[in-house]
């Protein structure tokens, strides 16, 4: 689980999301399992293409998940 949240968290910065460690913290649990689950081959490849794989599954993500990425703009 830290890895996805490295992933999480590296997504949000490279994004430019001025997150605070709570909204970091909430954004990994809404979205670890979402990113394991349809992303899981990306995760080595770099924050965009995470953030590309979760966009490409959009109608399939979890609502918190969903929730957390249009709250970032995404």
């Amino acid at each position: 689980m830290s890895r996805t949240l490295f992933v999480l968290l590296g997504l949000a910065a490279a994004q430019a999301f001025a997150l605070s460690s709570a909204s970091a913290q909430q954004g990994h649990d809404a979205c670890a399992r979402d990113v394991t689950r349809f992303c899981r081959a990306h995760m080595d490849a770099g924050d965009s293409v995470v953030l590309a794989c979760l966009k490409q599954h959009r109608a399939r993500l979890s609502r918190a998940c969903d929730k957390v990425l249009t709250e970032n703009g995404q």
